[in-house]
Order: C-alpha cells, then sequence, then structure tokens
C-alpha cells in the first residue's frame, strides 16, 4: 500500500512465497549472512505461516504459549497467531543486499540507535499480505513484517505493523466471525 510503514515486498520485489498449508512453513533458509540471536549464532531460519520466524527448525504450532517459553525454542514472534493463509493472504521473504534497502533500514536504526551508528550489510524481509485466521467467516486480514538485518557486528529486529484486523483464530477459542476472543496473538 501507498504510504506504508513496511519496507516494499512481494514478488516483484524478488520475494518467495509460502505454500498455502494451513499452519504451514517456508523451506529451510539459509541464511548467508549468520544472525546472533540472543549470544546464539543461527545459519538456518523458517519463516512461518503463524507469524513467527523461528531458527534451526519450524514452529507450527498455532495457539501461543506466554513467553518466555519453557522449552527455550529460539524464534521471533512478530504476530504468532493461527493464520490461515489458504482461507486468505500471503506470506513473503527475500534475503536482500539491496543497497536502496538496507540504506533504508540503517537509516530506521539509527533513528531510534542515535549513539550507534549502524550501516546494514544484509537483511531477511518477511511480509504477512492481509493474512486469514483460522476458521475465519469474514475477511478480516493482517498484514505486518518482520526485519532480520546485520553488519556483522550489531543485530537487529524490526517488526512493522500496518493493519491488524483480528487476534485470534477459531482453533484458539477465537470467534469465527470477529476473530476476536479467546488466547490471542502473541509479540516479541
Amino acid at each position: 500500500p501507498t504510504g506504508s510503514l513496511l519496507y516494499p515486498y512481494g514478488p516483484h520485489q524478488g520475494d518467495e512465497t509460502n505454500p498455502k498449508h494451513d499452519d504451514g512453513t517456508s523451506e529451510a533458509i539459509t541464511l548467508s549472512v549468520p544472525f546472533t540471536f540472543y549470544s546464539k549464532t543461527y545459519k538456518t531460519a523458517f519463516v512461518n505461516n503463524n507469524g513467527v520466524i523461528s531458527f534451526n527448525e519450524p514452529v507450527r504450532q498455532y495457539t501461543p504459549d506466554p513467553f518466555p517459553l519453557a522449552d527455550g525454542r529460539p524464534f521471533v514472534a512478530p504476530y504468532w497467531a493461527d493464520v490461515d493463509n489458504v482461507l486468505g493472504g500471503d506470506i513473503f521473504y527475500r534475503q536482500t543486499t539491496d543497497p536502496a534497502l538496507l540504506e533504508a533500514i540503517s537509516q530506521d536504526i539509527t533513528q531510534y540507535f542515535p549513539k550507534n551508528p549502524f550501516t546494514a550489510t544484509w537483511a531477511l524481509v518477511a511480509t504477512w499480505d492481509h493474512v486469514a485466521y483460522y476458521g475465519s467467516t469474514s475477511e478480516k486480514g493482517n498484514t505486518f513484517q518482520a526485519v532480520l538485518t546485520t553488519d556483522s557486528k550489531m543485530f537487529y529486529i524490526i517488526l512493522n505493523y500496518w493493519d491488524i484486523q483480528w487476534t485470534t483464530g477459531a482453533a484458539s477459542d477465537g470467534d469465527a466471525e470477529t476473530g476476536l476472543g479467546g488466547t490471542p496473538a502473541h509479540v516479541g
């Protein structure tokens, strides 16, 4: 959307598109630049349909658990909930070294952390575009994005939200018509 707070996304940006599977996931993404998350470095990530980017293994769980997770699975949750991209929406991702995009990311991070000048050299951009919820009887969709980025010394995660219209899928005790109630989405 024009004027969107999201970085550009979609097939015309060279994005991969996740399969249309309830509780599905991307293929294993071999990171061209290893990403350090809570002092551990990872070379493999998954963009999971249910609003999670995980390291080393996919996450198919659709009802979120409270943080911190008891089992310590390493993942980022831009919007962990029961997404159903069969009913609507698309999930896109790409690794990028595009100079214009990296410049925009660098400026955004430097704006928030002015004492730590940052020049991104790589990013993984994942976007959930107007995704529906499991059991939906409405046209509601959520659009949000997560960006993992680094200069190989510092590692940042950016979470961008455009349009959030629902919080809960029907299997998580959400209302099929409103997408609300039950165990709502978790972010973190």
